[in-house]
C-alpha cells in the first residue's frame, strides 16, 4: 500500500477548512492535521492543534514537530475594516506556520491557497467578466496577492509547488461561521416569517437581476485535492465555481416556497441596521421550535449579506482553464441552496 499523504489544513473550523477535513477523512490515502484557534464543531479522525496563527512564537512552539507534512491546504482568514488593514495579518496567517513547517518537511509536495473572485477586484466594482486567471491584477492592496507572492518566493528552487483556487460565495454546512450566504438567507427568511412578512429581497433591484455564481463547499474540497495532487496544476491558479450562473430573481420565489412563504416585492433595507435588534426574537424562535441554541451573532453576518445583495454588477468567473486541466465536477446552484436549507432544517438550526 502506498504511503499516506499528510495534509495540514490551516483554518480547520471555517466553512472551507472544515469541509476540506471532512472530505479528506473520507479518503483512505490521507492523514490529516488541522490548525485553528477553536476546537472543531464536527467529528473527525484528524489531529487538531489549537494555535494562534497570528503569533509567530506560538507557531514555533506548537508546530515545531510537524516534519512529515506533504500537502498544505490554506483556508485561514481574519477580518479587518479595510483591505489595507487586512493585508499584513492575513499574510501572517500563512507565513507564520509555513515558516515553521516548510524547512522541516522534507517531503512537502504542494501548498494549495484559497483565494476568491476578489482577486479580480469584484469588491471594487464592475470587473471584466467572465474573469479569467490570466487577467491582470487590480490596484493593490489585496492580501491574496501578498499570500500568492509569498508562496512564489518561498517555492523558488524547492521541490514543492503551489496552486490557488478562486471560488465565489462558498456555501456549506458550518457552525458558528456567520459569513455564510446560506445561513444568512435562512435566518432572514425565518425572522421574516415569524414577523408575518413575505420574503422580500432586501438588496438592490440591479443585484436581483444580475448574474451570480456560487461554489458548494464539497465541490471546492474536491477541486483543492485535485489541484494539490495533479502535477499539471503546479504553480497555477484556477477558478472554481459550481459551473452555472444564476439570478436571484429566479431563485428567490423557490426560496420562498421552501420556507412556505409568499414572495414579496423588493424592499431594499440596511440589513446591519434593521437586523441588529433581532437577537431576542431569534432566541424566542429557537425556544418555540426547539432548535439547537446557536447564538444569533453566530448565525448571520449582516454586513456580509448587505455586501452580497448590493453588488450591482455581474459575478462571473470563467471555468475553461479548470475544465481544460481536467476538473469536470459541477453542481446546480439553485438546488444547492435548497439542499443546504434542508440540511439546516434537518440539523435543527432553523425551523
Amino acid at each position: 500500500m502506498a504511503e499516506k499523504r499528510v495534509a495540514l489544513v490551516i483554518g480547520a473550523t471555517g466553512i472551507v477548512g472544515g469541509n476540506m477535513i471532512r472530505h479528506l477523512d473520507s479518503r483512505e490515502d490521507w492523514q490529516v492535521i488541522g490548525l485553528s484557534r477553536r476546537q472543531p464543531y464536527y467529528e473527525s479522525d484528524a489531529t487538531f492543534i489549537s494555535v494562534d496563527l497570528s503569533d509567530p512564537e506560538e507557531c514555533r512552539s506548537k508546530l515545531g514537530e510537524l516534519a512529515h507534512i506533504t500537502h498544505v491546504f490554506f483556508a485561514g482568514y481574519t477580518d479587518r475594516p479595510t483591505w489595507a488593514e487586512q493585508d499584513a495579518p492575513n499574510l501572517a496567517l500563512l507565513a507564520n506556520p509555513m515558516d515553521v513547517i516548510e524547512p522541516l518537511s522534507q517531503n512537502l509536495q504542494h501548498v494549495c491557497l484559497l483565494q476568491g473572485t476578489k482577486a479580480y477586484g469584484s469588491q471594487l466594482g464592475p470587473f471584466k467578466s467572465p474573469a479569467k486567471e490570466s487577467d491582470p491584477r487590480h490596484m493593490p492592496p489585496n492580501f491574496y496577492f501578498s499570500q500568492q507572492d509569498y508562496l512564489i518566493r518561498a517555492s523558488e528552487g524547492k521541490s514543492w509547488s503551489w496552486s490557488c483556487v478562486r471560488p465565489h460565495a462558498v456555501c456549506g454546512y458550518a457552525v458558528g461561521i456567520p459569513m455564510n450566504l446560506v445561513s444568512c438567507i435562512a435566518v432572514y427568511a425565518t425572522i421574516s416569517k415569524e414577523l408575518g412578512l413575505p420574503l422580500r429581497f432586501p438588496g438592490s433591484p440591479i443585484t436581483y437581476s444580475a448574474l451570480y455564481m456560487a461554489t458548494e463547499a464539497g465541490l471546492l474540497s474536491r477541486a483543492m485535492e485535485w489541484a494539490a495532487t495533479t502535477p499539471a496544476c503546479a504553480d497555477q491558479a484556477f477558478n472554481v465555481i459550481n459551473g452555472d450562473y444564476v439570478r436571484f430573481e429566479n431563485m428567490w420565489p423557490k426560496f420562498a416556497e421552501f420556507f412556505d412563504m409568499e414572495t414579496g416585492p423588493l424592499q431594499r433595507i440596511d440589513l446591519p441596521l434593521m437586523m441588529a435588534d433581532k437577537a431576542p426574537l431569534w432566541d424566542e424562535i429557537v425556544k418555540k421550535h426547539d432548535l439547537v441554541p446557536n447564538a444569533y451573532e453566530d448565525m448571520a453576518h449582516w454586513p456580509f449579506a448587505q455586501y452580497i445583495f448590493n453588488n450591482e454588477w455581474d459575478m462571473m468567473s470563467d471555468m475553461t482553464k479548470c475544465r481544460t486541466f481536467g476538473f469536470l465536477d459541477f453542481i446546480d446552484t439553485e438546488q444547492m441552496f435548497l439542499d443546504q436549507f434542508a440540511e439546516l432544517r434537518a440539523n435543527r438550526v432553523i425551523p
